[in-house]
């Protein structure tokens, strides 16, 4: 086995990242077991998500470390508001709240992303090598099982700007290889790529849940600040 950095790293996360892919919630979405207002209350989740981890990607974008990982192509805020605007229409941002599990997830970014590069790294290698992996495979079946396209409803799961996911994981990897980490911010940016799929499984463990809150209007709902 290979002793670079990211491959370190990927062995290190693997249980904690077959625990969040293993959420019964995907399982029933990708099988076409839910109702579409159901993958309504991911990309909800997900924008609350986003919303703070694309706002810390530029408050790093200068970082010596982290600034090489911030890439617009990257940049998925814009794909999920065209999304929510599909499912639930042009009042959508009314109408969604953030889970208690995405209130905890936001707070942990909002904590730790802003100022902690290895954090940052973290978080970011965890949601966006997600994305271009096994986020490719969920986009493409809730596209087919819901009736919808890469431009209304699963644009989140499509890149645009990225022509070859493998070619850009790969590169991306490399990247993480490279860095001049010392013991203390390896095992820090190890740490919290745990903390950050923890979260993840948290989200998709809260939208399982047979009661799972459905988009609603905020004043009913305290804030997902």
């Amino acid at each position: 086995m290979s002793d670079t950095f990211s491959a370190r790293l990927r062995a290190a996360s693997w249980q904690d990242h077959q625990a969040a892919e293993s959420q019964r919630y995907v399982s029933a979405l990708v099988a076409g077991e839910l109702p579409r207002d159901r993958y309504a209350d991911l990309v909800a989740q997900h924008y609350f998500i986003y919303q703070v981890l694309e706002e810390a990607a530029e408050a790093m974008r200068d970082d010596e470390l982290a600034g090489g990982f911030v890439d617009g192509r990257l940049t998925r805020l814009p794909a999920l508001e065209t999304d929510l605007a599909c499912l639930l229409g042009p009042d959508w941002s009314t109408r969604i709240v953030a889970n208690v599990a995405t209130r905890r997830y936001v707070a942990r970014l909002q904590e730790v992303c802003f100022t902690f590069a290895p954090a940052f790294i973290a978080h970011h290698y965890t949601r966006y090598l997600g994305d271009l992996s096994g986020g490719l495979f969920i986009g493409r079946q809730v596209a087919q099982t819901y009736g919808l396209t890469a431009d209304a409803g699963v644009a989140f799961y499509h890149f645009a700007d990225i022509d070859d996911a493998r070619a850009y994981k790969n590169a991306y990897r490399a990247r993480l290889d490279a860095l001049p980490l010392d013991v203390t911010a390896e095992a820090a940016l190890v740490g919290e790529v745990a903390v950050a799929y923890r979260h993840n499984s948290a989200v998709l463990a809260d939208l399982g849940q047979q009661d799972s809150p459905k988009p609603v209007a905020p004043e009913s709902m305290e804030s997902a600040a």
